[in-house]
């Protein structure tokens, strides 16, 4: 459902030989990794960098492994950008992948490998920027509010994009509405909660929690449950004129062809069920973006 038409590159895409200056913890198996390339092109918010599995010696046996199994090459993996272009350095946030039988075929190859094992002063290649998943470069005069649905490490190329736009936008106001199981799965926790503080007239983020069973900080703005239909359309009644970012898990290729085997229909994940509110409350296709991962 991705509208907009891909945006003019501001520069080709190059290969960086980048230089990992930090792994920041962010969340539960969860790491935003700093990179100096150097002298870098511009990118735009919202984008991501390529990783290639096979540049690392400690992977280069599951990589020829999984090559023979599969019968094709390896491909490299995309991993957004959590920092914004006014920001010196390019970062990437990663959340390891898990293996899950029920949803994917294979093992995860590089997110784990980068989690757990890529400390700073490693270098690796990086291949950038690209992406479609961006807003406007006339968003101010088309809408007056963006609402980002997000769910998981489906945050961070809207992080990057809120943080890119209190910089650059005086007036456009955001609606960061964000899913996760616990209080503790929360991507960003803390920086968001110092962004809506400073920017309480442009930003308002409100955190859903499916799984939490404890208490949470009285100065947030958390429900209990999934991201449902009422809390989606009182923020569309407050802000009509809006358009809408969705970032998440969506139902992978593994687990339509296994569904298409066994005869049966997979079961929504979290942008299926967000595209499914999106038609519920008639909110216009070329008002919506997605960006899936799975």
């Amino acid at each position: 459902m991705t509208t907009e038409p891909a945006p003019a590159r501001t520069a080709p895409v190059r290969s960086y030989d980048s230089v990992v200056l930090e792994s920041i913890p962010e969340a539960p198996e969860t790491v935003t990794l700093v990179l100096d390339l150097g002298p870098r092109a511009d990118y735009r918010a919202g984008q991501y960098v390529s990783i290639h599995p096979k540049q690392f010696v400690g992977l280069r046996s599951f990589v020829s492994y999984l090559e023979h199994v599969k019968k094709r090459r390896e491909p490299p993996r995309a991993y957004s950008m959590c920092s914004a272009p006014h920001e010196k350095y390019v970062a990437i946030t990663i959340k390891e992948e898990v293996y899950d039988s029920t949803q994917m075929e294979y093992p995860p190859l590089l997110s784990g490998y980068l989690v757990h094992q890529v400390r700073a002063g490693d270098r690796m290649e990086t291949t950038g920027f690209a992406g479609a998943y961006v807003l406007p470069e006339d968003v101010e005069t088309r809408v007056d509010h963006i609402l980002h649905l997000c769910a998981g490490s489906g945050s961070v190329p809207n992080f990057s994009m809120v943080k890119d736009s209190l910089h650059r936008h005086t007036r456009l106001r955001h609606t960061f509405l964000y899913s996760n199981k616990t209080w503790q799965d929360i991507i960003f926790r803390d920086a968001l909660a110092e962004m809506s503080q400073q920017h309480a007239d442009r930003l308002r983020v409100i955190h859903s929690l499916t799984r939490e069973t404890g208490d949470t900080p009285g100065d947030q703005d958390v429900r209990r449950g999934r991201i449902g239909a009422d809390l989606v359309e009182s923020v569309l009644a407050a802000e009509p004129n809006s358009m809408i970012f969705a970032c998440g898990p969506a139902i992978t290729v593994w687990e339509r062809r296994a569904c298409a085997a066994r005869g049966t229909t997979p079961a929504p994940r979290f942008l299926e069920s967000m595209l499914s509110l999106m038609e519920l409350l008639k909110v216009p296709k070329e008002r919506v973006k997605i960006e899936a991962y799975g």
